[in-house]
């Protein structure tokens, strides 16, 4: 801890209630693993460099849990190495341990200093970007940037007192409640929509998909439209990002309004069937490596094809279904060949309109989420100004 008023000239003075620390000061590693294999390959988590802990998503299957950390319940851990100019980092907010990659930098806040600092004002402290930016400031490396231990005990920060701490907590843990809840509530609601979308597949007719599409070879042949897409892993059209100086965009494939978009290709590498349906009022052109169609209305409706190549379970099977090369591609036929369950219309629609509901509440889950990242600096900001009062 620094008293600055000893230290520093009058016009450099933080005001006298904030008190400003090293991390170091503050803070100590945590260094216990999993040798007695207390905890199994449920246990293992990830982190995001929205400094979120998420379910891991490596490969774990034969790999030895016992040099994992394990992480407590109001400890932190970050990933060294950088990503992007973002740290990946976590707090366990929770009431249960986890276990982390050996690799990775696991911390607490050291008991005596609770009296000074609470671990989730430190959180809103750390899930700033302008933290992000001053920690990969500090970081090393030619191939790999690193930010070392060392390199965050020597960061600084001013801390208001507890009182004012505990404050700021307060707004957002509520905001968080609030959010938590909302997502537990479109939890729910996926549940039940998977739940119909199941006993469809067993009540329903199966159908293959190439007896509900045509292909429509459509072209932009007066260059009229300049609007070129491509299809994202999200299943989305997104602006093409291949250099199309000197293309002949006459030559690309027009999509128009409920028209779908497919490549085959890379199935197989990204696990996931690049699929798009077109929703735009104003027609865009594709790649012609891409295959248009149109789907038989009268038998099933656009939104619910789109809907069914949108879960999880299909990209398995495409990726399954796709072919030895080296990008993998689920060749248009293979596609063609894949079944899905056709219930009438009536129903169809019926289906579509809770995946729609569904869909806008993510998208609302999704702006929650972003609205309480962008909080955490306003928090910090909002609390050192009242400690200097």
């Amino acid at each position: 801890m620094e008293n600055l008023s000893l230290t520093c000239p009058i016009y450099m003075l933080a005001p006298m209630a904030l008190t400003k620390y090293k991390l170091g000061e503050l803070l100590e590693l945590t260094t216990e693993t999993n040798e007695k294999l207390e905890y199994g390959p449920d246990s293992v988590r990830g982190m995001t460099i929205t400094k979120e802990i998420i379910p891991t998503k490596a490969d774990i299957k034969n790999t030895d849990l016992s040099k994992f950390l394990v992480v407590h319940p109001h400890e932190f851990v970050f990933n060294p190495r950088t990503h992007g100019k973002k740290i990946g980092f976590g707090y366990n907010r929770t009431d249960t341990a986890f276990l982390i990659s050996w690799n990775n930098i696991a911390f607490r806040v050291k008991p005596q200093m609770k009296s000074v600092v609470m671990d989730e004002y430190l959180f809103l402290h750390f899930n700033r970007d302008e933290w992000d930016r001053k920690a990969c400031f500090q970081s090393w490396g030619s191939s790999t940037e690193v930010f070392s231990w060392d390199a965050l005990c020597e960061m600084g920060l001013y801390l208001p007192p507890l009182a004012i701490q505990q404050k700021y907590v307060d707004v957002y843990q509520a905001m968080l409640a609030n959010q938590q809840s909302y997502e537990q509530g479109l939890e729910d609601l996926k549940v039940v929509f998977d739940s119909i979308l199941d006993k469809e597949k067993h009540k329903a007719k199966m159908i293959a998909v190439g007896e509900l599409l045509t292909e429509i070879d459509r072209r932009n042949d007066d260059g009229a439209i300049d609007d070129v897409k491509g299809i994202n892993i999200n299943k989305q059209f997104m602006p093409t990002v291949a250099n199309t100086t000197n293309v002949n965009l006459r030559r690309y494939k027009v999509v128009e309004k409920e028209q779908i978009a497919y490549s085959g290709m890379q199935t197989g590498r990204d696990k996931c069937i690049r699929i798009a349906l077109q929703n735009s009022g104003q027609p865009i052109i594709v790649s012609p490596a891409y295959t248009v169609f149109e789907v038989n209305k009268n038998c099933v409706l656009p939104e619910y094809f789109m809907m069914w190549f949108s879960r999880s379970e299909s990209d398995r099977r495409g990726w399954f279904m796709s072919d030895s090369s080296i990008r993998s591609n689920l060749d248009l036929d293979r596609f063609y060949e894949t079944q899905i369950p056709v219930p009438s219309i009536d129903k169809q629609r019926a289906i579509v309109d809770i995946y729609k509901t569904y869909v806008e509440r993510k998208s609302i889950g999704n702006r929650l989420r972003e609205r309480i990242k962008n909080i955490c600096p306003i928090l910090i900001k909002g609390s050192l100004d009242e400690g200097r009062v």
